[in-house]
């Protein structure tokens, strides 16, 4: 290689990856036969999901000569994956440009500032990516351009979030699980989930969610790449006002347009669970994997639905747990907290075992309100 230093910032990201140790993987019994496992991303050194892509696509843009010593990095973003790229900018001391949604989380906001990385502010979803391309073209900068690069830059026959989950699961009673539930913000997790179950010919199905204001569950049903929605997601994270290129929807299986309201009830119900503060995305997913739950129980399925605490709500603060945030802008979430299994639903429909409670495993050792839900 003739740049020494891209030599030594790839070197210094695969340094980085050997030394991480793997994230959580947490159960969760719902009855005697179906469980729940969640695999804590939030564990990640910058706090989310988007740990992984952001050092997948660091080592694609050096390796394609587009980031040299002092480039400045931008990226468009509802803020997680802005988080952890501003974090690998710091690890390899470059200057960091996030373009987000005015509506982004201030605690994100903050960790942003806090790695040294600075944020530019548009107020509609739909005007980042000509936002960061412009600030590019100005700082004579690169535009990382998650949506577009992520499923590209990610290995999805190895050394991926599907392989660890896997690697996890193979500890547990049910090593291949019944279904897979993942969110769509780039459509990257998805994608790779999707791609790995085929390439490694496992029966599970992926299904994914979305919620309000997004696009992708109508781009799975019509394939049309020009659907726009005029509104943003108030989910962070997940949902896009427009197609994504790297959500590839051959791969999933099924798809539920999931409610806001059922969102944030059922991140407060996790919440309670584990007595931990989740984000709302992951309440998304939980909210479908529940839906799962009771198909399997009353089909007298037994098994595993796996999905991922993509990252801590210690960044919602101000919004998800806040009662009058979530009046203003989600609405009434009584109707969606009826439907959710209480404590002592859970309790009864399980026998009793010696992983009852919730615990951890490491790497080493007929609802009258019905989200919109589609499968192959």
């Amino acid at each position: 290689m003739s740049d020494p230093w891209i030599a030594t910032a790839i070197a210094k990201l695969y340094d980085e990856q050997r030394r991480q140790a793997e994230t959580p993987l947490i159960s969760l019994p719902l009855t005697s036969s179906v469980w729940l496992y969640l695999k804590d991303e939030s564990a990640q050194p910058s706090g989310s999901l988007k740990h992984r892509l952001a050092r997948s696509l660091f080592l694609y843009a050096l390796c394609n000569g587009w980031i040299k010593q002092g480039t400045p990095v931008i990226e468009a973003s509802s803020g997680s994956t802005a988080v952890s790229e501003a974090w690998f900018a710091r690890l390899l001391g470059l200057p960091f440009f996030a373009v987000m949604p005015e509506s982004t989380a201030k605690e994100k906001i903050k960790q942003i500032r806090l790695l040294g990385g600075e944020c530019h502010f548009v107020k509609n979803a739909g005007e980042l990516a000509v936002e960061a391309a412009r600030l590019a073209k100005k700082l004579n900068g690169h535009f990382m351009d998650q949506f577009t690069f992520a499923e590209r830059a990610t290995d999805w026959r190895k050394e991926n979030i599907a392989a660890s989950l896997f690697q996890q699961m193979a500890q547990t009673p049910f090593p291949v699980p019944t279904a897979i539930v993942a969110g769509a913000g780039t459509g990257n997790t998805a994608t790779t989930i999707g791609r790995f179950l085929r390439y490694q010919g496992h029966a599970s199905r992926l299904l994914v969610v979305d919620p309000e204001n997004s696009v992708f569950f109508d781009y799975w049903q019509r394939r049309d790449c020009n659907l726009r929605s005029e509104r943003g997601s108030k989910i962070e994270g997940i949902g896009r006002p427009c197609v994504a290129p790297s959500f590839i929807p051959d791969v999933v299986d099924e798809m539920i347009k999931v409610p806001d309201g059922a969102s944030i009830a059922a991140m407060h119900w996790l919440s309670q669970k584990l007595g931990r503060k989740v984000g709302a995305s992951t309440g998304t997913s939980v909210w479908a994997a529940l839906q799962v739950a009771k198909d399997m129980a009353k089909a007298r399925r037994g098994g595993a639905i796996v999905t991922l605490l993509c990252d801590s709500g210690e960044r919602y603060q101000d919004t998800y747990y806040q009662p009058g945030w979530v009046a203003e802008h989600i609405g009434d979430l009584r109707p969606w907290q009826q439907q959710l299994p209480s404590e002592s639903e859970i309790l009864e429909s399980s026998v009793p075992h010696k992983r009852q409670s919730t615990h951890y495993l490491s790497a080493d050792a007929g609802s009258t309100i019905t989200p919109n839900r589609l499968m192959r």
